[in-house]
């Protein structure tokens, strides 16, 4: 107990403490904390879908008696047509043959790497993946290589170095990077797996729905061996699904334990994923449209103004570098009513603490443009 309580004291005195924030409610674009409202620029419902009284309304005329409980895993009795049919709906999406739900995208990220990759297998990964894939790489059994962030020379020689000493290998990268906002070059990783024989998995969480002609993503599922994302962002709902060929998903229904093992999403939630993507995908398009366009609005101004950032998205980071001063900048945005929380290591690299702002499609310009005043001051 004591060495809990010294490694508690040392993360307080490094300004990397965690507390949960006690939210009371959210509308379009704001949020409710501790009893005061606040321009919400921290959320990952990038469309506003979740905090639509109106849609959520209709639906629950239209799903009253849907059940609000699985009450097993699906391979006893936790299952349904609807998640066949959502399955089905995620995998034409992304233009692939099969998809499987999976309860989070943590658990989808981790179970699909350590069922897929095992002793003698190999995986190449983007330095800033998320956690759930560095987990997924640490439980797998095989060996794995961290190429530096989007550098596609570096992963072409760690790949000419080290894939004929395996047998099967996978590169992942994320399409959009959760906390930096730049995009991975897809062009260039479908062809460096086509080169060296591997396969290819692109996490499309923070873009599915976000971006893509048939809201699929930053690749649209084109040249994509496996594809991971949520429904709990763009889509307002809960829950996350992998997308791929038959032969991988039988192989995920059969040995991905995070899976196997876990009491699958309430049929109320599968029922929520299917209506929005398919009975009202029009709202979603509408709404995607809206995103795209503070987007570019957004990024002119800090062209306008200067400001240089690696993001081409709507997750903008304003990186300070400095615990301290990252945790006293969010607390003076707060009093200025603005609730974005900071960002500390180890959700970012050491000497990275920043403000991550999330663009969503509630948000307004002058919101934005009024943020940048207060930061500069």
């Amino acid at each position: 107990m004591d060495r809990i309580a010294e490694e508690l004291n040392k993360l307080k005195i490094n300004n990397q403490l965690r507390n949960i924030p006690d939210i009371e409610s959210k509308s379009d674009g704001k949020i409710v904390v501790d009893g005061i409202e606040y321009i919400n620029m921290s959320s990952n419902d990038y469309l506003g879908i979740s905090t639509k009284d109106d849609l959520r309304q209709e639906f629950l005329e239209c799903y009253s008696d849907c059940l609000m409980s699985s009450a097993s895993a699906r391979l006893l009795t936790g299952s349904s047509p609807d998640y066949k049919n959502l399955e089905k709906t995620v995998a034409k999406i992304f233009r692939q043959e099969s998809a499987l739900i999976f309860n989070t995208g943590y658990q989808a990220n981790l179970g699909v790497i350590s069922a897929l990759i095992s002793k003698g297998d190999v995986i190449f990964s983007d330095k800033l993946n998320h956690a759930s894939i560095i987990d997924g790489m640490k439980l797998c059994g095989g060996d794995y290589f961290r190429y530096k962030h989007c550098d596609y020379e570096h992963l072409e020689k760690l790949l000419k170095e080290k894939r004929n000493l395996y047998n099967r290998a996978i590169i992942v990268s994320e399409s959009v990077f959760s906390m930096d906002g730049d995009i991975a070059d897809i062009n260039k990783l479908v062809e460096l797996k086509n080169k060296y024989n591997c396969l290819l998995m692109l996490d499309e969480a923070h873009a599915f729905c976000a971006y893509g002609d048939d809201l699929g993503g930053v690749s649209n599922g084109e040249g994509i061996d496996i594809i991971t994302a949520t429904f709990g962002k763009a889509v307002g709902s809960f829950g996350a699904f992998c997308a791929s060929s038959n032969l991988i998903i039988t192989y995920l229904i059969n040995k991905a334990r995070s899976f196997i093992f876990s009491t699958s999403i309430p049929p109320i939630n599968i029922a929520w994923s299917n209506w929005l993507l398919n009975e009202k995908k029009s709202i979603l398009y509408k709404q995607k449209d809206k995103l795209n366009h503070i987007i570019k609005a957004s990024h002119a101004l800090l062209k306008l103004r200067g400001v240089q950032t690696i993001s081409k998205t709507h997750i903008i980071p304003i990186i300070t570098g400095d615990n301290e001063n990252t945790v006293k900048i969010s607390e003076n945005l707060r009093a200025k009513g603005y609730y974005i929380p900071a960002i500390r290591p180890p959700t970012v690299p050491q000497g990275s603490a920043r403000l991550r702002i999330s663009l969503t499609s509630d948000i307004k310009l002058e919101e934005f443009e009024d943020l940048l005043d207060i930061i500069n001051k």
